[in-house]
């Protein structure tokens, strides 16, 4: 059998007793990185031989593996954290492994996608994978250009230096979107930083990030339209009914109902004389 086993994200208690179990019983392990591996196997004190299948190789020591297993062996595939072939290799060995009439067992577990979702706070019912952005400036805002239109939650795999000029694309394309950061998902410094694209983009203007990166976008819905500042004015003076909501309430009111952001709705405010 080919066991597809789900790994650490960044906390190496995230790991599935039944992983543990598989690990410790196959006859090898093949690895994204062996180096990166030996760290938790040696956690849980697995002492299962392990050979390298990086994205380099992946073609081309498939075979052998193949023959092992054809052969009545046993072969747990790890990537370096998460979810093998969820952006990250694997994929070739599942496909050559299936061709061959070989069992191919997933054993799941972490996946940074499934992880951001559940504790974002956006629609998860429907969500669509995009993966790392392309990281060429054009080629980046092509794809976004065609998940404008897109209905369910986005996820986007992004690296922390290519983050804040991302952003600036999503809110040039994409328009007033809800959106969240979620940061180091299982480590130390985990970090989920939501709100608009602008309300995020001002929380990140000063900082360096770091750390791997997974970004939450809302898809477009009935209020992901532009509204006018007659609008939102209007918006902004049915809520003055409550004596409770200062003006800073108010407009964090209409942001969340319009998917606008807090700062245009703020000036807006101010320009119509809105108190």
């Amino acid at each position: 059998m080919l066991y597809i086993v789900a790994t650490p994200i960044g906390n190496l208690e995230d790991i599935t007793l039944r992983a543990i179990r598989i690990l410790t019983e196959v006859d090898e392990i093949a690895a994204e990185d062996t180096r990166h591996t030996k760290k938790l196997l040696k956690a849980y004190n697995i002492s299962t031989p392990i050979t390298s299948l990086y994205d380099a190789v992946e073609k081309k020591r498939s075979g052998p593996l193949i023959e092992k297993m054809a052969a009545g062996k046993d072969i747990a595939y790890v990537s370096d954290a998460g979810t093998p072939g969820i952006s990250d290799p694997g994929f070739h060995l599942i496909r050559e492994a299936i061709q061959a009439g070989i069992r191919v067992v997933p054993i799941p577990g972490v996946s940074a996608v499934v992880a951001a979702l559940s504790a974002s706070g956006l629609p998860m019912h429907n969500f669509v994978f995009h993966g790392f952005l392309p990281s060429k400036i054009m080629q980046r805002r092509d794809i976004l250009k065609m998940c404008e239109a897109e209905k369910g939650t986005m996820v986007f795999y992004e690296s922390p230096q290519r983050l804040k000029a991302c952003l600036k694309d999503m809110r040039e394309i994409m328009g007033p979107r809800r959106l969240v950061v979620a940061r180091e998902l299982t480590k130390i410094h985990e970090e989920f930083i939501r709100g608009t694209i602008d309300d995020v983009e001002k929380e990140l203007e000063e900082r360096n990030i770091k750390g791997e990166i997974t970004l939450i976008i809302e898809g477009k819905t009935n209020n992901s339209r532009d509204y006018s500042d007659d609008e939102i004015l209007v918006l902004l003076t049915e809520l003055t009914g409550d004596p409770l909501l200062s003006l800073r309430d108010r407009v964090h009111c209409v942001a969340e109902m319009t998917g606008c952001s807090r700062k245009n709705i703020y000036q807006i405010a101010l320009t119509g004389k809105f108190s």
